[in-house]
């Protein structure tokens, strides 16, 4: 992962000269400066005043545009929020916004296929070889030593599709603004996985790469008959009543109430245009993060997880099986389309994070589904990692969190990159 961010950064310095040749193409938007003093909460609980210190911090000194967070303990539900939905119009951040969720779309990925190999219709132990016969060759690839479960906890070894340069060129800088309603197929993102060696021989380390949750999708949709978004809406959706979650496809526009999403085009310059990205075509990251939700749905899908509600038993154990991670986030392990981490107090926290331009998300939950938190940033340039450890810290460690200026440092915990 560590290495995936360097050359991300690297690829964003050359861009940086080159920006104001395409800003006439996108809406520029007005400095969320203002935002700092906007707060908004709201209860029907108590004990979440450190979260809300958290949202404030993060507007006021790390820069957000806005953040909202939602806590569910039991039956008890908290939500507050800060700075601005919207620059342009001074709209706060709400309830009921969606927002791109990025790689959390991974657990719904990974959900369902655990839920068809709990049906007996494919084995964790099936080759990717065996459900897509041809598709993972080439350049020391051999789907045929690679496994469901290296897929879906990343010990696979695969290439990832997103390091590749040509990828990096059109989702990075000015290259966004040209090419952020471009159409992918499955197939396509894969092939470009293919072009490049693998990281390691299958299970004798552990990567996060983007190309195994696009395959899972597919083993997904050959092995069901339907389209993802069809297993995804009917198996997990509309069961749990998720009435604000869809997987978002070829549509680039978020339906429904939702915050504009705020961009600096991934590029490191602080002082770099902020740009209007909430229309694009996300079917680039496809099953590995393409999916819109709420912060409230989001947290009752993974409280449902993680009471056993939507697994058989014996899946449940496979999924929340994990392999360290350390050198990725510290004090982290990955098991089946779900990360687990240990925060500052010893309290152990299970969920996903995930970054798509313009939306940063981050949600976690104890391993009995007793609590449950959510966060989202609408600003892709913000510190991501300082900023969602300390929202995570305040929900589940009140007694020891304290604000973004002291603890938003480049050891804390890190939510998914690119994407």
């Amino acid at each position: 992962m560590l290495r995936k961010l360097r050359m991300f950064r690297r690829s964003r310095t050359v861009l940086i000269a080159s920006i104001m040749a395409t800003a006439a193409t996108t809406i520029l938007v007005g400095s969320p400066a203002t935002a700092a003093t906007t707060s908004t909460t709201s209860t029907t609980g108590s004990g979440n005043a450190a979260v809300q210190r958290a949202l404030d911090d993060a507007v006021s000194a790390g820069g957000a545009p806005g953040i909202l967070a939602e806590v569910q303990s039991g039956s008890t539900g908290w939500f507050g929020s800060a700075g601005l939905g919207d620059t342009a119009t001074g709209r706060k951040r709400l309830a009921s916004d969606r927002f791109r969720i990025g790689s959390t779309t991974k657990t719904f990925t990974a959900t369902v296929l655990l839920q068809l190999v709990g049906e007996g219709r494919l084995g964790l132990n099936d080759t990717v070889e065996k459900w897509l016969p041809g598709v993972v060759r080439g350049n020391g690839h051999d789907g045929s030593k690679i496994t469901v479960r290296q897929l879906l906890n990343h010990t696979s070894g695969i290439y990832n599709y997103t390091n590749d340069q040509g990828v990096v060129d059109k989702l990075v800088g000015p290259g966004f603004l040209e090419h952020r309603f471009d159409s992918f197929q499955p197939k396509q993102l894969v092939q470009i996985a293919m072009n490049h060696a693998p990281a390691f021989a299958p299970g004798t380390w552990w990567a996060y790469s983007n190309t195994n949750f696009i395959l899972a999708g597919m083993i997904a949709e050959r092995v069901s008959g339907h389209s993802l978004a069809t297993e995804v809406t009917r198996r997990i959706i509309v069961p749990l009543g998720l009435a604000n979650t869809y997987v978002g496809g070829q549509s680039t526009s978020i339906y429904g109430p939702h915050s504009q999403h705020y961009s600096k085009l991934l590029l490191p310059d602080p002082a770099a245009q902020i740009y209007d990205v909430t229309d694009l075509n996300p079917s680039w990251a496809g099953s590995a993060g393409d999916m819109v939700s709420t912060s409230g749905d989001i947290n009752r899908f993974y409280t449902s997880l993680l009471r056993g509600r939507l697994l058989p038993a014996a899946q449940q154990k496979e999924m929340f099986t994990a392999v360290p991670t350390k050198e990725w986030i510290p004090d982290t392990g990955y098991g089946l389309g779900l990360i687990t981490q240990k925060l500052s107090c010893g309290v152990q926290v299970w969920g996903h994070g995930g970054t798509i331009h313009g939306s940063l998300s981050w949600s976690m939950g104890l391993r009995d589904g007793s609590k449950m938190a959510t966060t989202n940033i609408n600003g892709d340039w913000v510190d991501q990692g300082g900023i969602s450890n300390n929202v995570m810290q305040a929900a589940f460690c009140p007694a020891t969190s304290t604000s973004t200026k002291q603890t938003a440092t480049p050891s804390a915990v890190r939510p998914l990159q690119l994407f």
